[in-house]
């Protein structure tokens, strides 16, 4: 009599184990060749499907707008909180020693698209209502500020040109390299921060009193284009001369404090604003085309039922599974202002994908995986689905839905730890939408693979 030896992976160690130890057959079954099987005979396909809207909470701050052929009229600006500092450093300063306050906003080099030294302005308005949570890339600013609550403006570029001499050079440095824009704030605004902290300084204590008396700012633009900038770091400086008394000698001596900060447990949202060009329109109604912050995802179905199926049906066989990979070849888009394919998509299960987002989750490898682009090869490589192909192997049936995913733009929030013997292991704490500067790809379907490998032992 024939017999189907297909066992589930969890319990296929075990038995050959089990068969080594106790009986001849199976120490026959040992003896066999192993055979190492590559299976690629599979096909994907994938389509374009809009994706107008995100839940664009972040840690980035974009700025700007451009109107790219082959890509489209963009916009950003955003609308933040603040982290406010526990405790200012009031000693020998009082609020005749304030010099200025200003908001300075940092971008890393190179983390733009367009044009660096096109002149672009931007204003500062004050929050009127406290921003809610959750809170989408389509916000309506106006709701939450009054024209007339402008604290700032400025005219900038993403260079160093025109910045004062001490900021080109504590900018420029290779081991910084980043931009910085400045925006002065009105002194008003530096002695209404002092005088709350003289006389309410537990509300420094709790983020949330905080916002309810401050809260926050609106950035946006105000006339220009041809430049998108993301800003990793937004904060307000207070500068001030502090007096000191050395051997009976007054002294001044200049200094600052970062006070407010936009952090991750505050809400930071960006406000985008997209018409897709022509050309891209028409090029993801045919090919499958992911466009970021907002435009494009791509819904794909895998050919699960297939892959089950086929490995099951290898009569007289022990199996065990070793991976499962899913190469996406991708087609970089020509443009002049360098927009590149997003550095990181996420597959996930199209009926999950809103759930995931809404509770910041990180990829279990079984309903949803990440891969970074590889720019030598051209490709997204998800080479972690091992488990997903367990688990669907395991179903009595399999449904529609354990085939149908979606491939979207994302980003990855972190943190980095250094060990006691100084190495560094760096943690996923969240895969949120990608909310940085405009990127964009078309997705290769004809010469994507799935591979399935897989040890074999033929029983006689």
């Amino acid at each position: 009599m024939k017999l189907n030896r297909w066992i589930p992976a969890a319990l296929i160690g075990a038995s050959l184990i089990a068969c080594e130890e106790s009986t001849e057959i199976g120490s026959s079954i040992i003896e066999d060749n192993l055979e190492v099987l590559i299976d690629s005979s599979f096909t994907v396909s994938g389509f374009s499907v809009t994706n107008p809207v995100i839940q664009s909470r972040t840690e980035s701050q974009i700025l700007g707008k451009i109107d790219a052929k082959g890509f489209g009229n963009f916009s950003s600006d955003f609308i933040t909180q603040f982290m406010p500092a526990v405790a200012l450093d009031t000693f020998g300063i009082t609020i005749e020693s304030i010099d200025s306050i200003k908001l300075r906003m940092f971008m890393k080099y190179g983390d733009c698209v367009g044009d660096t030294l096109a002149p672009m302005g931007l204003e500062v308005y004050r929050l009127d209502k406290q921003l809610q949570s959750p809170i989408y890339s389509n916000f309506d600013p106006s709701t939450s500020y009054s024209p007339g609550d402008l604290l700032g403006s400025t005219v900038y570029t993403a260079s160093v040109l025109g910045l004062p001499a001490k900021l080109q050079s504590a900018y420029t440095h290779p081991d910084t390299a980043v931009r910085v824009v400045e925006v002065d704030m009105p002194m008003s605004l530096a002695h209404e921060f002092w005088d709350k902290y003289q006389n309410d300084p537990l509300i420094w204590n709790d983020p949330q009193k905080f916002a309810e008396w401050f809260p926050g700012i609106y950035v946006k633009n105000s006339f220009g284009s041809g430049r998108v900038m993301t800003f990793y770091s937004t904060s307000m400086y207070m500068y001030y001369s502090r007096h000191l008394k050395y051997d009976e000698i007054d002294t001044i001596i200049p200094g600052s404090q970062i006070f407010l900060s936009v952090t991750p447990e505050v809400i930071n949202n960006n406000n985008f604003k997209l018409s897709i060009s022509n050309d891209l329109a028409g090029l993801a109604q045919s090919k499958p085309v992911v466009m970021a912050p907002i435009g494009y995802d791509v819904e794909v179905k895998l050919p699960i039922q297939q892959m089950v199926e086929k490995y099951r049906n290898r009569p007289n066989t022990f199996s065990i599974i070793n991976s499962m990979d899913f190469k996406v070849p991708v087609e970089e888009i020509t443009n002049k202002y360098g927009i590149e394919p997003p550095k990181y998509l996420l597959l996930i299960r199209k009926d999950k994908k809103d759930e995931f987002f809404a509770k910041q989750q990180i990829n279990d490898d079984i309903n949803s995986f990440y891969a970074s682009y590889d720019s030598d090869n051209k490709c997204y490589d998800f080479s972690s689905m091992r488990q997903y192909f367990l688990e669907m192997s395991a179903k009595e049936t399999l449904t529609e839905a354990d085939a149908e995913f979606v491939l979207t733009p994302v980003s990855l929030m972190t943190e980095t730890y250094t060990g006691y013997y100084g190495q560094t292991q760096t943690i996923i704490l969240a895969i949120v939408p990608y909310t940085g500067s405009p990127a964009m790809a078309q997705l290769n379907f004809d010469d994507a693979k799935i591979t399935l490998t897989f040890s074999r032992q033929t029983l006689p």
